[in-house]
């Protein structure tokens, strides 16, 4: 960079921090670990300057404003939840930047036009404060039997950030409660007990946060106590990832339960009987290895594991689903029910109760399915049926504790060309009438889709796996190799990429035409990391085997380019977070391959991602570079430190916001940095001030971000 700074570390000298034998890489941008230096923040506001100015054009700006006419369309459909007799809804639009809390019935929701009785105007909220709140939950307390639901935790980031403020409203009369439970800005995790207790695990001072930059322990806080002299209830080693505390409400299934959560694979659960006060409160720890799943529902135990697991002399494959009654297990009578089992093209992705029903949305080569299972009849059940070919479809419960609707379902099916619907239906048994899912809401469509196809392909990765991708381009798409193409990824954390539409992609991509009068082709590949075939595709890229994903990611691309979709000139990569890595590795493993590369709030520095955020929690997906033998093969994945002087680089833009806490905007800036000193002229960065991990507070910072990546791409793919 033009702003040189002397190494803040003598090359090949291990810092302070640094276990005995690893020595740690030169670094010549620790300076720009200062998130909110003045230093730093003065170089990222000069390289937003720049990069603005490169695309600044006429088009971008339209670019802008067709995204954000997507994004504050008030005909989307309002995602509601069902609590008592009201449906509520976060909506942001033009004139509500930051947001409206609000609710309606359900005569009112079946309108094009619902009324709407606001609880909460975000934008009033942050003028009368002088803080720009982004609204980030809220949860009701269950009420006693005959009682209205009325107060609610509502949590509000004062920057988008993962940390937030906790303050007690009541939804009558549409106010924070005087003297009511406030809790300060931190990574908190709530739950009611009662009208007047609360479970907090939140940041009480040296000690309560994990290395992670989560709560360590949970505490029960009660009406006008102080924090600090809340007791403290569970408690978790400061080198796992967080502290649960929850209280289960259900009528009849009362109790606390308490999770240690030891990484993100791995899970110890505990239960408890609720109890007035804490001396007679024992746990009592649901037996079952680590990396099996639990989750809990009325007389239900449900797991699902992560590996085969040895059940009493029984395997259980990975990615089972697997239910007993609690009761009998924690007595010792561990018999299971298999409700799902896995085979080599079919993964388990959700699972949701109705009244007398379980619910399951399952992929079969990531196309959706949707079971419907009878705990009376042994599990047994049925399939929805008329699945759309190459869609998305999940089923859950509008409000399983309804006396008269429990059973009531909904169905959201989403398709790259097909805008969502919501539907709604009643599934039939335990003397009801079913009824079939009938269309409730439809969202707009955002672009002319009449001349494009979705179309699926599977290509051999380096190893011999075949890996899906789906592919979405004109009808009469001309296999010359010189069509725009932009191909998205994760390959993490067992998340799953399914077909959904997408307003901002239709505009910024689809349907947008190069002076030659070509359309964009936009890819999305299924790669390992991933959970498109169940716990299995993403343990095959974890730690040692990440190049697995990357190299995944690679065999798409090529295949693009093999079978003339693209070339290198005109195929880009984008990905954000775990995906940034993805796309980082592009960059320096397969820079032959693209042609430019957009990184969104990135992992890059993988020898101190520990260090940085909440890093420390992603150990088990990548590794501990402390370790030195679990470095040797971390650094093969680390892109900041796999750049090499001369290469031929794509074009690339890195992006990421000040106030993310997650992963931080210390590695993107590091990334920019080396690559520009190296004398890569192509590189820009854009640093957003606000809007957390998601860089984005508001409509309008969406779309400038989105716009921002997408005329990047652009202007170097479509000429």
């Amino acid at each position: 960079m033009s702003d040189q700074r002397a190494n803040t570390a003598t090359p090949g000298t291990p810092p302070t921090d640094a276990p005995a034998g690893v020595v740690e890489p030169a670094d010549e941008f620790l300076w720009l670990e200062d998130i909110h230096g003045s230093e730093p923040l003065a170089w990222a506001e000069q390289q937003n300057g720049r990069t603005l100015a490169a695309l600044g054009t006429g088009a971008y700006d339209r670019l802008r404003e067709q995204i954000l006419a997507v994004l504050d369309d008030t005909a989307k459909i309002p995602d509601v939840t069902k609590r008592g007799p009201y449906y509520y809804n976060f909506w942001r639009d033009e004139t509500n930047p930051r947001g409206l809390w609000r609710r309606t019935t359900w005569a009112s929701y079946q309108r094009q036009q619902p009324e709407w009785e606001v609880l909460l105007d975000v934008d009033a909220l942050a003028t009368t404060d002088g803080t720009p709140w982004v609204f980030a939950g809220a949860s009701l307390l269950r009420p006693e039997p005959g009682q209205p639901w009325r107060r609610g935790l509502v949590k509000l980031s004062p920057d988008g950030g993962d940390a937030v403020r906790v303050r007690e409203f009541d939804v009558e009369t549409r106010q924070f409660v005087a003297d009511g439970f406030d809790l300060p800005t931190a990574k908190t995790q709530v739950s009611w007990v009662d009208a007047d207790t609360i479970f907090v695990g939140t940041d009480t001072g040296p000690g309560s946060m994990t290395t992670s930059s989560y709560p360590r322990t949970g505490r029960r806080l009660t009406r006008g106590q102080d924090l600090a002299d809340a007791p403290v209830l569970w408690e978790v080693p400061e080198e796992h990832l967080m502290a649960v505390l929850a209280h289960d409400r259900t009528p009849g299934f009362e109790r606390d339960v308490a999770v240690d959560v030891i990484d993100f694979f791995r899970t110890r659960t505990h239960v408890a009987d609720a109890a007035e006060g804490t001396a007679d409160l024992t746990w009592r720890h649901i037996d079952v290895p680590d990396d099996v799943n639990v989750d809990l529902h009325r007389q239900w135990v449900l797991f699902r594991p992560q590996t085969d697991w040895d059940h009493d002399g029984t395997t259980v494959p990975a990615g089972t689903l697997a239910v007993a009654p609690l009761e009998d297990f924690l007595a010792g009578r561990r018999e299971l029910t298999v409700v799902f089992a896995p085979d080599e093209r079919t993964s388990l992705q959700g699972w949701s109760w109705t009244a007398n029903h379980l619910l399951l949305t399952l992929l079969t080569d990531v196309a959706s399915r949707v079971l419907v299972l009878d705990p009376e009849a042994g599990f047994t059940g049925t399939e929805l049926p008329d699945a759309p070919e190459l869609s998305t479809v999940s089923a859950s419960a509008v409000d399983d504790e309804d006396p008269e609707e429990g059973d009531d379902y909904w169905l959201t099916v989403s398709g790259f060309l097909t805008p969502t619907t919501l539907q709604r239906g009643r599934l039939g048994g335990a003397g009801s009438e079913g009824e079939p899912a009938r269309t409730v809401k439809t969202s707009p469509s955002f672009f002319e889709g009449e001349g494009l196809r979705v179309e699926q392909h599977f290509v051999t990765s380096a190893d011999g796996t075949r890996v899906p991708y789906f592919q979405i381009g004109p009808k009469d798409l001309v296999l010359d190799g010189a069509n725009p193409t932009l191909l998205n990824g994760y390959g993490g954390f067992e998340i799953s990429r399914t077909p959904a539409y997408s307003g901002a992609i239709g505009r910024s991509w689809l349907t947008r035409r190069t002076a030659q009068g070509r359309s964009g082709v936009y890819v999305i590949a299924n790669i390992r990391g991933g959970g498109e075939y169940g716990p299995g595709w993403h343990r095959a890229a974890l730690q040692a085997n990440r190049p697995r994903a990357y190299e995944d990611f690679a065999a798409v691309a090529q295949d693009l380019i093999d079978r003339g979709v693209t070339s290198r000139a005109h195929l880009g990569c984008s990905g954000g977070s775990n995906g940034g890595l993805l796309v980082g590795n592009m960059l320096t493993t397969y820079p032959h391959l693209f042609g430019a590369i957009s990184c969104g709030v990135p992992l890059l520095d993988m020898r101190r991602y520990t260090k940085l955020s909440a890093g420390y929690s992603w150990i088990a997906e990548y590794g501990d570079p402390d370790d030195p033998e679990q470095w040797a093969f971390i650094r093969t994945f680390s892109p900041y430190h796999n750049l090499v002087p001369g290469t031929d680089y794509p074009a690339t833009l890195i992006y990421t916001a000040t106030s993310d806490d997650r992963v931080g905007p210390v590695q993107a800036r590091k990334m920019a940095a080396r690559m520009e000193a190296m004398g890569v002229d192509d590189v820009w960065f854009y640093e957003a001030l606000e809007g957390g991990h998601a860089a984005a507070s508001d409509n309008r910072q969406a779309a400038q971000m989105a716009a921002l990546s997408s005329q990047f791409l652009w202007q170097h793919l479509a000429d």
